[in-house]
């Protein structure tokens, strides 16, 4: 369906505008669904991130800083989800003792537990909203949008 059929739009949209449109609502039904998976888990997507992050450290510890660099989300507040996260036990925290300022986090092996059960759900999610594409258009689509924000 196309974008100005979805938003009912009665005037022609250049090009330019047709993509961030359709980013914009692509990113939002992916969302959508995604957070389906999340809510019986009660995570959010910024918190499965940081647990993916930490999952793989393979056992080391990182510190708000790595955790900040590798978000997708990179406005997210780091210490509001660590310490949400904090909260269910799926991370501990802990102060650096080479360092008093850093901080160090973990996953838990509640942690753990929990993206092992969400990995074959989320696996189900990506292939959903790939199967209308085959690999080559799939690589394409990945070349586009990082050529695209590409600034």
């Amino acid at each position: 369906m196309k974008i100005e059929d979805i938003i009912k739009s009665t005037v022609a949209l250049e090009d330019s505008k047709r993509v961030i449109l359709n980013i914009m609502y692509t990113q939002n039904v992916i969302s959508d669904k995604f957070n389906e998976i999340m809510k019986p888990y009660d995570l959010s997507s910024e918190q499965y991130n940081v647990l993916r992050i930490l999952r793989g450290q393979k056992g080391k510890p990182a510190n708000m800083c790595i955790i900040q660099e590798r978000m997708l989300a990179k406005n997210s507040n780091t210490t509001r989800l660590i310490d949400k996260l904090l909260l269910k036990d799926l991370v501990t925290r802990e102060v650096c003792p080479d360092n008093r300022r850093k901080i160090e986090v973990l996953i838990t092996q509640k942690g753990l537990d929990v993206l092992t059960e969400l990995d074959p759900k989320v696996d189900e999610h990506e292939m959903f909203f790939a199967k209308n594409l085959n690999q080559e258009e799939l690589a394409q689509l990945n070349h586009l949008l990082e050529k695209y924000r590409t600034i």
